[in-house]
């Protein structure tokens, strides 16, 4: 969920091409012309709208982030889930939603903070039925423990912990097939893919996959975690979803790509080794700025 960290480094939203001068000094990567794969976006259904022609003419895939807040789940969300309907009549791409956070865990010890946590996340799948949803973003448990010393943790810890996070999901299970909506549990503050691709083998659900934030992963570089890229070839099969947003590894910036430091040509090279396509959707702070991102990365041939 994209979040306001200020001093947002581009200007007014524009679409087309990158300039003559940058394209001279930025040429569409030789490797990424393989694919071309499809972008598409996260988005509040206010924000919709402006977007709606993009996305409609592309078929993109489109993220509803509505049901992420608890006002939202404690109001009329029926209403609003069948408004981005109604928005995104005649889309044709896929839809998801990104699952209700705040406050949550995914793997809690307390009875009662695991009943809240089911709670709310079933409320989300409500959403996602309502949209006709086929994915849910929920984010990852290991705030510290998906780190370097993981390797080295009692196994007795790291099993109470998975089994924490498989209470958890395997209560939902049970709502996600009948509506066609698989989990994808995106990194946070992940220092390494293996816990979380332990959790999803261990469940061994088509309903549970990954997500890669690609912002998250490079904020974690400074603790020794592995870049994007390598994230996507650790999931592998099991990446089903990614949010595309760029850092300087200092905040949780949602910045367009270009404006921070990541090496998208690395990523989208790892995107292209890859048999299936996961979802690939910009998730800015600043929805203006999705046109602008779509054309510097469509400019380098890495994504149409």
């Amino acid at each position: 969920m994209a979040a306001a960290s200020g001093g947002h480094p581009g200007g007014e939203a524009v679409g087309g091409e990158p300039p003559a001068r940058e394209q001279a000094h930025n040429p569409p990567h030789p490797l990424a012309a393989q694919r071309s794969p499809l972008l598409g976006a996260a988005l509040m259904v206010a924000d919709l709208e402006q977007h709606r022609d993009w996305l409609v003419a592309g078929r993109r895939d489109v993220e509803i982030q509505d049901p992420c807040l608890p006002e939202v789940l404690d109001g009329d969300w029926r209403a609003l889930a069948r408004r981005a309907r109604a928005l995104l009549a005649g889309h044709g791409g896929r839809v998801g939603i990104h699952g209700p956070f705040l406050d949550l865990s995914l793997a809690p010890f307390d009875r009662r903070a695991r009943e809240l946590t089911i709670e709310r996340l079933r409320q989300g799948l409500a959403f996602a039925a309502e949209l006709e949803a086929t994915h849910m973003v929920v984010h990852s448990p290991f705030l510290s423990f998906g780190h370097g010393a993981y390797t080295f943790q009692p196994a007795a810890r790291r099993a109470r912990e998975l089994a924490a996070a498989r209470a958890v999901i395997e209560a939902l299970l049970p709502l996600c097939a009948p509506i066609g909506c698989t989990l994808v549990i995106e990194n946070i503050a992940d220092g390494s893919p293996l816990p979380l691709l332990d959790l999803v083998r261990s469940i061994g659900s088509p309903s549970v996959q990954l997500s890669l934030d690609t912002g998250h992963a490079t904020i974690m570089q400074a603790l020794g975690a592995p870049a994007p890229d390598q994230w996507v070839r650790e999931a592998g099969a099991l990446l089903a979803h990614l949010h595309l947003q760029d850092t300087d590894g200092a905040l949780d910036r949602h910045w367009a790509p270009g404006d921070g430091s990541i090496n998208w040509f690395a990523l989208f090279e790892a995107l292209g080794e890859l048999a299936h396509q996961p979802r690939l959707l910009l998730e800015l702070d600043d929805h203006r700025q999705i046109p602008r991102a779509a054309a510097f990365l469509a400019g380098r041939g890495l994504a149409r």
